[in-house]
């Protein structure tokens, strides 16, 4: 066969020219490894040196290495696992109960020696018994774990703590000096257990024994479709959450308490900027005035209501999301929710005067011409049949024209004075905003202390109705300062009314939120049971850090262990505790500078 002389040139320049090229190699090879102390490697500036486990104890009840994985320390750790030939196993463990049976027998040894032969003899039968009867296999283990920094100081400190932490579990360890490249080759995913290790760290166990040696025990969440929260102050592993994960969660509702300066207002506003992104609705109350910046930001609406607002919203509407399409009552469920109102105007009302206002109620409404008949609730307007709009609804001062043609509500009437004719007076309006925004903030800051919870309950029903009208849409409602809803300045109507939201809100997609730094009187109605109902249906929670007296209350309504209560009242600011499920996370909330921003200062636009 002849070669083309011609041809033959041509590929002669083309290696001559990929000579002069770069290779993937030449980028990950380091630029030099540095061998010859025998303490550690050094490789590009950075120093690694290893450490092999020797020996543990006979009996082992706890995994191995659960302390050293849970803590924040940088390090690689690489176990080898060898199955051993059962009949050959069996056969040699066989000759040598055999050998040393016959020297137990002789009493030749002294009482030390008889004690070792005696512990040797007792281990190969039950080493056999458990091969013969119980199907177990036996295995030789190893484990490595190398540490690195660009220090060499810190490096000998790591091995250390490590060293420390591994003796407390009793686990005997040994620096592999003078065999670091070995080792560090084998805590590299080479699958590569060099013969001089294997000589030194070898040390069999059972199929059972395997089990303490499981490393993937770290409390961690990744959910493939979350939003990052955070970063898990242990391990250093990130956490990222989706509350909307029907499959893994039973609801999306979440609990932040903490005290004020904690981070529970800041990360809650992290959230709603995430969730933004995604496009879910969000329905935000917001007692304190914290949210108007992020509103603004992220092109939100915002409803203010109060002595210098001009917004309004009528708390006798009736909304056509209020019921689902294939449910009937309109006027019904309206009346139970004007009922939980004006309990907390009237207070405490027996049951006596709970009917005389519902009688009061459907007198009002028939005189806008809506009965319990659903197409009541409909008009004529050009030619279509329409939902009757806010106009079409009585307002507070029909309502308290209609009360004082009766003696038995004549103190209901005095009751009303305050929302007719004086400070109050902006609840008697009709509504005058549209509310299509996916996101929208309720500021109430201006009612002051006393009147925050009419406000608070007003949004809460105009937001709830909104949450129920298409169920395939994500949306959330954040409920700040939620104990003004549910603690002993409320009643029970209202408290049922939001225990409510949080037990039934996930089957229309949605999720509560309830945030608040006062745990004591979340739980202070009812001796606790609305606190109670809503912390227990809420699957996600989040504690920062809390006084002496807030943990003592939390301890009774939740499974806190001894350790996490003191981890609760020693938490740092955007630090907490976070329950997902059956997980138990200590969590340093992570944001970034440009996050920073839109959530704490008003960007110019």
């Amino acid at each position: 066969m002849k070669i083309n002389k011609k041809t033959q040139k041509n590929n002669k320049e083309k290696i001559n020219f990929m000579e002069g090229t770069i290779s993937d190699n030449d980028f990950l090879a380091p630029s030099y490894i540095n061998l010859t102390n025998p303490k550690y490697i050094e490789i590009d500036n950075n120093y690694f040196s290893s450490i092999l486990i020797i020996n543990y104890f006979r009996e082992q009840s706890d995994l191995l290495l659960k302390t050293l994985i849970d803590t924040n320390i940088d390090v690689n750790i690489s176990i080898f696992y060898e199955k051993q030939d059962n009949y050959k196993t069996i056969r040699e463990l066989t000759y040598h109960i055999g050998n040393v049976g016959a020297d137990l027998k002789g009493n030749n040894q002294n009482r030390q020696d008889i004690d070792i032969a005696s512990f040797t003899y007792n281990d190969a039968k039950y080493i056999r018994k458990e091969l013969q009867i119980n199907n177990e296999d036996l295995y030789f283990l190893y484990i490595y774990i190398n540490t690195y920094s660009q220090e060499i100081k810190e490096v000998d400190n790591t091995l250390n703590k490590i060293e420390g932490i591994l003796e407390s579990k009793g686990l005997h360890t040994r620096r592999a000096f003078f065999r670091q490249e070995q080792a560090y080759r084998a805590c590299m995913p080479l699958m590569e257990n060099n013969k001089l290790l294997k000589e030194v760290s070898k040390r069999n166990v059972l199929t059972s024994g395997l089990v303490c040696t499981y490393p993937f025990i770290s409390s961690a969440i990744f959910d493939d479709t979350g939003i990052f929260i955070g970063i898990n102050i242990y391990n250093n592993s990130l956490i990222f959450i989706d509350r909307y994960n029907t499959q893994k969660y039973k609801n999306a509702n979440m609990c932040i308490f903490g005290t004020s300066g904690a981070g529970k207002s800041f990360y809650t506003k992290l959230l709603i900027l995430r969730y933004r992104l995604l496009g879910i609705e969000q329905y935000i109350i917001d007692p304190e005035r914290e949210y108007n910046h992020l509103c603004e930001n992220l092109n939100g609406t915002l409803l203010k209501i109060g002595p210098g607002s001009d917004t309004y919203i009528n708390v006798f509407d009736i909304r056509k999301e209020s019921i689902e399409d294939d449910e009937q009552g309109y006027l019904a469920n309206k009346i139970s929710k004007l009922i939980g109102f004006f309990n907390l105007i009237f207070g405490k009302i027996n049951e006596e005067e709970k009917a005389i206002l519902e009688e009061k109620l459907i007198e009002l409404y028939n005189t806008k011409n809506i009965t319990f008949d659903d197409k009541s609730l409909y008009k004529e307007k050009e030619k279509k049949m329409i939902f009757k709009e806010s106009i079409d609804m009585p307002i507070l001062q029909d309502f308290y024209d209609i009360l004082d043609k009766d003696d038995r509500t004549k103190i209901f009437k005095i009751k009303l004075i305050p929302f007719i004719k004086g400070s109050l007076k902006f609840f008697n309006n009709y509504t005058n905003v549209e509310l299509n925004n996916k996101l929208i903030v309720a500021d109430v800051y201006e009612l002051g202390e006393e009147n925050l919870k009419y406000g608070m309950y007003l949004f809460t029903d105009l937001f709830w109705d909104k949450i129920k009208k298409d169920r395939k849409i994500k949306k959330a409602i954040y409920l700040d300062e939620i104990w003004r809803l549910i603690g002993v300045t409320s009643n029970k109507d209202v408290a049922g009314f939001i225990y409510k939201i949080f037990k039934t809100i996930r089957k229309y997609g949605g999720s509560g939120v309830a945030v608040t730094q006062d745990i004591s009187d979340i739980f202070s109605l009812e001796d606790g049971i609305y606190g109670k109902s809503i912390l227990n249906n809420s699957s996600i929670k989040t504690f920062f850090s809390l006084e002496e007296e807030n943990i003592k209350i939390l301890e009774k309504y939740t499974n806190l262990s001894e350790k996490e209560k003191i981890e609760i009242k020693s938490l740092k600011r955007g630090e907490c505790l976070t329950f997902v499920g059956d997980e138990h996370i200590l969590n340093k909330i992570y944001a970034a500078d440009f996050e920073k921003e839109i959530i704490e200062k008003k960007i110019d636009k």
